[in-house]
């Protein structure tokens, strides 16, 4: 992590992401003590994946007696259903019967994947007609004699309805927390959206009532909070009277309080962290620039990296051509012609220059950039 970091540079750096590993962790910590103002934060898939199996696969803990005990039924409903998918795709001629009755396959779900047990469920709860077609049928009757006391137990539970309402709760429950694993297990941006996922799952989760651990209900980091406080739709009115207890970030004592811990660290120089803290009270009571009433009516809709962006694809092309333009008049032979050089780009020899007047001509100036960007 330290050779890639220093490879791309620290001050381009904003945080790394690992799993839960005590290791890991560990190595994170160093990369924090070293370089100050990177983060180490722990996978939220991975945080995720470990709830799941502390609700669907507990072990028992002495001190942890409870949630043991009240996890313990999802736990035998998933040794079940490990038992009836091990019963049927480990015989060829059992896979085959099925195969006749559903035209979805059952999957072998590794382990190692993530959220691998409800994937099981959700495949086993997908082919129900056809698996409880399979084991009323003649020809299960017949292949199932190598081993009696299996069968029956497979047949027993595909067709007991208690079961299968059973795979339906914790499929139910389950599903808030499967869905975002879902989201974030993608190469696809979403810090932004990591805070906001994490409490409505928890409060989806709560609604059904499931067993869920304590320590699960927060994952926050400063990050979190910070790209929470940073992203322009969680300000906007459409948001807001979604719910009437969602309030905007700047006014959630929590995240304001993690926000200020991570302003602080990421901007250590005083005048910088007081201009942050400006221009960041400007954008949350969306004043100075960005009160205008395009940007206010764009921030429930836009992705953050595009919202107040308007250096298009078709402007950046504009700007690309008017720039070369300038520089091939700079190179005009002509002695009536004066020789440019557009500020920004650097020539090795001016020896062949007949004539030549260094400009101060560059595309940042105010006259010449409103002329490009301003809205048509």
């Amino acid at each position: 992590m330290k050779e890639v970091i220093n490879e791309i540079g620290h001050q381009n750096v904003v945080q790394i992401i690992t799993d839960n590993a005590a290791n890991c962790k560990a190595a994170g910590e160093i990369i924090e003590s070293q370089f100050p103002h990177i983060y180490w934060t722990p996978c939220v898939v991975h945080t995720l994946n470990l709830a799941l199996k502390n609700i669907c696969s507990p072990r028992y803990v002495e001190t942890n007696v409870t949630p043991y005990e009240k996890c313990k039924w999802i736990k035998e409903v998933h040794t079940d259903a490990l038992a009836i998918k091990n019963f049927i795709m480990n015989h060829n001629m059992r896979l085959s019967i099925l195969n006749k009755f559903s035209p979805i396959r059952l999957l072998s779900v590794a382990d190692t994947r993530f959220a691998s047990i409800i994937v099981m469920l959700k495949r086993l709860k997908l082919i129900k007609r056809g698996l409880q077609a399979m084991v009323i049928s003649e020809e299960w009757s017949s292949y199932r004699e190598d081993d009696n006391v299996k069968a029956n137990f497979v047949k027993e539970k595909i067709v007991d309805d208690e079961w299968w309402e059973k795979v339906s709760y914790i499929l139910s429950f389950t599903g808030p927390i499967y869905e975002m694993i879902r989201v974030c297990d993608t190469d696809k941006p979403c810090l932004h959206l990591v805070y906001e996922m994490w409490d409505s799952m928890i409060e989806k989760v709560k609604i059904c009532k499931a067993p869920l651990p304590a320590r699960w209900a927060k994952n926050n980091t400063p990050l979190h909070c910070l790209a929470h406080s940073l992203n322009p739709r969680y300000y906007s009115d459409a948001w807001l009277l979604e719910d009437s207890t969602k309030i905007a970030p700047h006014r959630d004592g929590e995240i304001s309080q993690e926000m200020m811990k991570c302003f602080r660290r990421l901007f250590p120089n005083n005048d910088e962290y007081n201009k942050v803290l400006d221009e960041y009270a400007k954008f949350s009571m969306k004043s100075g620039p960005f009160e205008d009433l395009t940007c206010i009516t764009h921030m429930g809709i836009m992705e953050p990296k595009n919202w107040r962006n308007k250096l298009t694809t078709s402007r950046a092309e504009d700007l690309v051509y008017v720039h070369n333009n300038l520089r091939l008049l700079s190179r005009n032979p002509n002695d009536d012609v004066k020789m440019w050089d557009v500020g920004g780009d650097a020539f090795d020899s001016m020896e062949d220059a007949r004539f030549l007047e260094v400009a101060d001509l560059s595309l940042d100036e105010p006259e010449f950039e409103n002329d490009l960007i301003i809205d048509k």
